[in-house]
């Protein structure tokens, strides 16, 4: 059905009396008052559409749970009455945020204003070419180019995104790989949101597109040595999983074969291609297990053979140069190590030699290798630092300056490479791209990336803890100004993520810029479920150990109200997909510590999804969040969903955003939870949903695009705050 839209304000007319008539006799002393004049009424506030309630059974093994919004559901996204709905969402959104709309604008003006808009990446050597990506001014995609032998050369545009996107609502280039002899380029794009990928070709000297194609393919593409044979993943037409490897032989007018499909619902593939180019990598990967095929490149048509057969708990990843193999592996290291063995010995433990070995202080997330080098990308006392590993000489780590930080090592390409490249990120300085001689230590800078009208030394970064309630220690990334006073009276913006082992890095977030020159404090609660401590930290935030990441979250926010790091009225949060879930359950566990709480594609409605596996991600995810059919894990999940937690209580301001294509937050969970929001709090503080129709999870495509939501929801942030009642959007 057709929701209430938001009513059309109506004209009043005030009613004016005419003077009385003059009549006969004496004139009076004084002339009688004029009628009194009404003053017009105000207008209506807007009110926001009501969904309507059909019961409907969700069945588990558990038994069967009434979910009266699911009618919202609509896999097709075609249905009017559910379009209907979500535009009558947005309409209301516009007019309950009318009055921040010149706010938004100056917001946005201000972040695209921190925008380098003819910026240009530092290039990367490639088989005799230098790549790199650049931007013009007032255009929104990338432009991805190279030059051959030298950046002298003359430019060659291998994909031009503005080109490509003329005629899109939506566009993204996933992935594009150049063929081993440079002349042709095979990219992936989306043109949806819903990371369903469809693959070209293209020749580069004559700029040709050719037939060949394919659709419903992941980003993830590596060529054969002959220049001619590639390879791609397909994805399951319903959930999306990338489950098959496709052969496809450039001109072949047959159907392309598989390769290999991966038949456990609980992994996914990907694709890569070892650094010594001999051979393509498929990767499976679940939660908890991994598994990598090889195919010699130099024989494309002949079967992958398994590297390490797959056994449970084991995961690891593998590189190749110089006759060895390089793996990183989690066997008898919980935080990983990495280890070398010789090609044909990598089933023979015995023969594996330690790298980097394993320690208790250090988890490996990533490696690279070179000639005669190893880096790795490692994570100690909760920083993402950079170590390297010369043949023949001491490790070492690679120095930082700031007490918040990230390093992350950058794989280059070129084997032969004669330094380590890696990025710089803080709180207070922008990107950074430096490079490392492994044999002296030497650094050089080779970029940062420019931020117009932006002072870093204006700004302070610290890093603390808070106590959670069962005692750990819980690390605190935060800055502010330095003009901000330290007095408990400054506003705050906490952010937390905390699930997949993905860690929330301490880096320079561009648009809360805006916030910072405002007197505002913006800190990063790095709560369990992540990996900032190690992998021990992620698995204390996972499965039954879920509630610690709220929790968590909640110490963080008191925390920094007691150490008088921002006003206790004046407490703002913000967290996106499963920090989205990590808002969600802190606004059903302790709403009275929040002003206000923006809720970014949140995944909200935990059990119900968990149920079904026809939607993309669920059977990947078990080992992360548990198998609602097993009635432990059910009622678990169940006490912390929350969709089915919300309650007749009091909630701050909540702005949610969605996408309606998103793939992995179907976008009827957060427009489900609204309306039960709604429906079921005792407040009358503003409850907003934004809905991208025409994008998915990652939001917009365009740079531009991306900084107007994010200038949305600062608004509505510091719209909330200017209104002390916080009844914001309703008659005051």
């Amino acid at each position: 059905m057709r929701s209430s839209l938001l009513p059309a304000l109506v004209a009043l007319v005030a009613c004016h009396g005419g003077a009385p008539a003059r009549t006969t006799g004496p004139a009076p002393v004084d002339p009688p008052p004029p009628p009194t004049v009404d003053a017009a009424p105000a207008a209506p506030a807007p009110q926001p559409p009501v969904a309507a309630r059909r019961d409907h059974a969700v069945d588990s093994p558990s038994g069967a749970r009434n979910d009266p919004y699911y009618w919202l559901r609509d896999d097709t996204r075609h249905q009017p009455e559910v379009l209907s709905y979500l535009e009558a969402e947005n309409a209301y959104t516009a007019a309950a945020l009318a009055d921040a709309a010149a706010l938004e604008a100056t917001l946005f003006a201000e972040m695209r204003g921190r925008v380098q808009e003819d910026d240009t990446s530092v290039p990367t050597l490639d088989d005799g070419y230098w790549y790199y990506v650049r931007y013009e001014a007032g255009l929104q995609q990338p432009i991805h180019c190279r030059r051959k032998g030298t950046m002298t050369a003359p430019e060659e545009v291998i994909l031009d995104g503005n080109q490509l996107a003329a005629g899109h609502a939506y566009y993204r280039i996933g992935r594009y790989a150049v063929s081993p002899d440079g002349a042709r380029v095979a990219w992936v794009d989306d043109t949806v949101g819903r990371n369903q990928f469809e693959l070209h070709v293209k020749e580069l000297a004559t700029g040709r597109v050719l037939p060949d194609t394919a659709t419903n393919v992941a980003p993830s593409l590596a060529w054969a040595a002959d220049g001619r044979t590639l390879f791609y993943l397909g994805k399951d037409p319903t959930t999306l999983r990338a489950d098959r490897v496709m052969r496809h032989t450039l001109g072949a007018a047959a159907a392309d074969p598989l390769v290999y499909r991966e038949d456990d619902a609980t992994f996914a593939l990907y694709l890569q291609r070892t650094k010594s180019r001999r051979y393509v990598v498929i990767g499976a990967d679940s939660t908890t297990s991994s598994e990598a095929r090889l195919i010699d490149a130099r024989k494309p048509t002949r079967a992958p053979t398994v590297f390490l057969p797959r056994a449970p708990d084991h995961e690891y990843d593998l590189d190749h140069l110089d006759g060895q193999f390089v793996i990183r592996t989690n066997a008898d290291a919980k935080d990983f190590r990495v280890v070398s063995v010789r090609e044909g010995k990598q089933r023979d433990r015995a023969a594996w030699r330690d790298v980097i070995p394993a320690r208790p202080d250090a988890f490996v997330q990533s490696v690279t290798v070179g000639h005669g080098v190893v880096a790795a990308t490692v994570r100690s006392g909760g920083m993402s630092k950079v170590e390297v590993v010369p043949a023949g000489k001491p490790a070492f780590f690679v120095d930082a300056a700031d007490p918040a930080y990230t390093m992350a090592v950058i794989d280059l390409p070129d084997a032969a490479a004669p330094r380590i490249r890696y990025a710089y990120d803080s709180l207070v300085a922008p990107t950074a791209v430096y490079e490392v001689d492994p044999r002296t230590g030497a650094r050089e800078l080779l970029k940062q990336q420019p931020v117009p009208s932006y002072d870093p030394t204006q700004y302070v970064s610290e890093y603390l803890h808070a106590t959670a309630a069962d005692g750990v220690a819980v690390p605190i990334s935060l800055v502010y100004r330095r003009t901000t006073p330290r007095d408990g009276t400054a506003p705050l913006l906490i952010t937390g993520y905390g699930s997949y082992g993905s860690s929330n890095d301490p880096r320079m977030r561009q648009a809360y810029v805006s916030l910072l020159d405002r007197g505002w404090v913006f800190a990063i609660a790095h709560v369990r479920g992540g990996q900032e401590l190690g992998r021990a930290w992620y698995e204390d935030g996972k499965l039954m150990h879920k509630r610690n990441t709220f929790t968590d979250f909640i110490a963080v926010t008191r925390h920094l109200i007691a150490e008088r790091y921002g006003a206790r009225d004046q407490v703002f949060a913000q967290g996106g997909s499963a920090g989205g879930l990590l808002m969600g359950a802190i606004l059903n566990l302790a709403p009275e510590l929040y002003r206000g709480v923006v809720a970014q594609v949140p995944f909200v409605d935990v059990v119900t999804t968990m149920l079904d596996e026809s939607i993309p991600l669920t059977t990947g995810e078990f080992d992360e969040w548990g198998n609602p059919k097993e009635p432990a894990a059910y009622q678990y999940m169940l006490s912390y969903s929350p969709y089915d937690n919300v309650a007749a209580q009091d909630y701050p301001a909540i702005f949610v955003h969605t996408g309606l294509w998103d793939s992995q937050v179907q976008y009827y969970e957060p427009t489900k939870w609204v309306a039960k929001l709604r429906a079921t709090k005792t407040d009358r503080n503003l409850l907003v949903l934004d809905v991208d129709m025409a994008s998915g999870h990652g939001g917009a495509s365009g740079r531009f695009d991306r900084l107007k939501q994010l200038a949305r929801e600062v608004a509505f942030v510091l719209y909330v705050h200017d209104h002390p009642d916080q009844r914001v959007g309703w008659p005051r």
